[in-house]
Formats: C-alpha cells, sequence, structure tokens
C-alpha cells in the first residue's frame, strides 16, 4: 500500500490516502479479535494485551514488532493463536494493522 506524506506549514504531519479511514473499519475487524485480546488495558485475556503494540520493541515470540511481524502472526497464527489468513481479505487486514497502531 503505498502513503503519501505531506509536511503541513505548521510543522506535522498529514497523511492522505486509504489510511486515514482504515482505523475506524480497523476496529469493527478487531471486535473478533476481542474474545482474546485486550485493546484498552495491559491486562492479559487469553493472548496478550495489544494496548500499545507498536511502541513494543517486540512480540512475545521474541520478534522485532513491525508491520511486518505483526502481519505475520495475524495471518499465520502460532503460540496458540490460529491463523486468520483465510478468514481477513488483504484489504480487512490492512484495516486491522492500522488499527492495532492507535492503540
Amino acid at each position: 500500500m503505498a502513503v503519501v506524506t505531506l509536511f503541513t506549514p505548521a510543522g506535522g504531519i498529514g497523511y492522505q490516502g486509504k489510511r486515514a479511514n482504515a482505523a475506524p473499519d480497523g476496529r469493527r475487524i478487531f471486535q473478533q479479535c476481542t474474545g482474546c485480546h485486550n485493546a484498552e488495558t495491559r491486562d492479559k485475556k487469553v493472548g496478550p494485551s495489544l494496548k500499545g503494540l507498536f511502541k513494543r520493541h517486540e512480540l512475545l515470540n521474541g520478534t522485532p514488532v513491525s508491520e511486518r511481524s505483526v502481519r505475520l502472526r495475524i495471518t499465520a497464527g502460532g503460540d496458540g493463536m490460529p491463523s486468520y489468513e483465510r478468514t481477513l481479505s488483504a484489504k480487512e487486514l490492512d484495516q486491522l494493522i492500522e488499527y492495532l497502531r492507535t492503540l
């Protein structure tokens, strides 16, 4: 997915394109994850809390946190997490990743 980053006159960064609208849809998609994962607290459920996921240095398995590693964990599963490769479309996966970035 291509993202265009623009610098605004005030010195902030603005995002343009599909990414800006992905987080609300990602929140809706994340609802199927809430049985195992918290988003509001750091409390563990069945799986780890995902609050602050992209601010962490590594996943529980020691893999550095990156969009690629999170995407792989969601699609492939592992360590008790099921695979969502056949459940989520590419667009839904993008939207979910963008929501996880907001946590």
